[in-house]
């Protein structure tokens, strides 16, 4: 049995006192048995969440990574120094990080690979743009996007990360996927996974789904037989409404 995710991505919001509180507001209200509740902040706000969630069940996920664990590469942060802060995930391949900072699906695999590394937990977006969408084209570049990250894994890395389709179209519009659409997609990603290690591998990894979910519609994705959680942006930022995402989600 899946262990559904429902995970916060705070994109670039908060500083660190506002982290701070936020986590006072949800500590053992967003602990729901049965659910795994993950905050992905930026990076400054990582150390003060990594030591509020000490003995809490809440963890802590950042919001992307670079592939090499040390260099000459200013500005980055490598999965070496997320781990030794105490991250548990890392968010990769947002379509925000491919259509703002020429993310590709190459460099999406790398990342995972460098996370998978250094004990991180990869949430791996895919997802297709709208006229990718209104063209026929989601399961095909579904397919591809998914395959490529999953390059060079082994069976049982493939099984421990997470997966989540946002369509793109669907990010921060208001507008969302139908329950009935997202859990076909998703069951067509995870038969995909299938196809490249086995149905067991296929069973055990997790998928969530993200764009413009909110605790009125949270129930209606996760009563879905693929749908294993979700990624959630706007809604995560509320205290209230990020408990409410947890309990929904049970």
């Amino acid at each position: 049995m899946r262990k559904p995710i429902i995970a916060g991505n705070w994109k670039m919001f908060k500083t660190v006192s506002e982290a701070a509180a936020f986590f006072e507001q949800v500590k053992g209200k967003a602990e729901v048995e049965g659910v795994e509740s993950v905050i992905c902040s930026p990076f400054t706000t990582l150390p003060a969440l990594t030591e509020a969630a000490r003995g809490t069940s809440i963890a802590i996920g950042a919001q992307n990574l670079h592939f090499e664990d040390n260099g000459a590469y200013t500005g980055e942060i490598s999965g070496e120094m997320l781990t030794e802060l105490g991250v548990s995930y890392v968010i990769i391949g947002h379509s925000e990080r491919r259509a703002y900072f020429a993310e590709t699906d190459e460099t999406v695999n790398l990342k995972v690979r460098a996370a998978l590394k250094n004990g991180l937990t990869p949430i791996v977006c895919v997802g297709e743009k709208l006229e990718e969408r209104e063209a026929g084209q989601t399961k095909d570049l579904c397919k591809v996007q998914t395959s490529v990250a999953l390059q060079g894994l082994s069976a049982a890395e493939a099984a421990g990360i997470v997966i989540a389709y946002e369509p793109i179209w669907a990010i921060g519009t208001g507008k969302s996927s139908t329950a009935a659409d997202a859990e076909d997609v998703i069951a067509f990603i995870r038969g995909v996974v299938a196809d490249l290690y086995d149905q067991a591998t296929a069973d055990a990894v997790r998928i969530q789904y993200g764009g413009s979910v909110k605790p009125a519609n949270i129930a209606e994705y996760m009563v879905q037989p693929n749908i294993d959680g979700a990624l959630v942006g706007g809604a995560s930022l509320e205290p209230d409404s990020y408990i409410q995402l947890i309990e929904g989600a049970k």
